[in-house]
């Protein structure tokens, strides 16, 4: 799976870099944000919240030692330490057909690309790391396209990196 998201990155990387948009750096960092802002979601009751599920994730959450291959994740205030943080959602409609998983990537592609980060996202060394269904999870309702932005130097990040 982490292969995938890397191969996924670098094909994201090398499709924005001759689109003329928004590109990442050399190292994945988000070099021009968007100027589009993202609808807040819900609010969290009691943070942190351990043992949270990917299709339970909103936008905005912050994740403490975040793994984009594990079952359950911790969600924190984004004002504590955290190494990912939900930038964008897609989703599909419940009744659309299975895309295939290259058109998946490319959605995925396209939320992290249009992701409004903050210009305090440039404090950080960030990447970006893309989840969507398997034709398995589709078959069981999942719909979720999800761009995350990470640091693999910690629970590093102060702050939300949207507006």
């Amino acid at each position: 799976m982490a292969i995938l998201v890397i191969l996924g990155l670098l094909v994201w990387w090398a499709v924005a870099a001759f689109a003329g948009g928004p590109q990442p750096s050399a190292d994945g960092s988000n070099a021009a944000p968007a100027a589009s802002s993202a609808p807040a979601p819900a609010s969290r009751e009691k943070l942190p919240l351990d043992g949270v599920s990917p299709l339970d994730f909103q936008l905005r959450d912050c994740f403490k030692d975040f793994n984009p291959d594990a079952q359950e994740s911790t969600i924190v205030d984004c004002a504590t330490g955290h190494s990912a943080q939900l930038v964008a959602v897609e989703k599909y409609a419940a009744d659309d057909s299975y895309p295939g998983r290259e058109q998946l990537k490319q959605k995925a592609r396209g939320a992290c690309k249009a992701a409004p980060l903050t210009d305090k996202a440039g404090d950080y060394k960030l990447s970006y790391k893309l989840a969507y269904p398997s034709s398995s999870s589709w078959g069981k309702g999942d719909r979720r396209v999800d761009c995350y932005v990470v640091t693999s130097a910690g629970n590093v990040i102060t702050k939300s990196l949207l507006p």
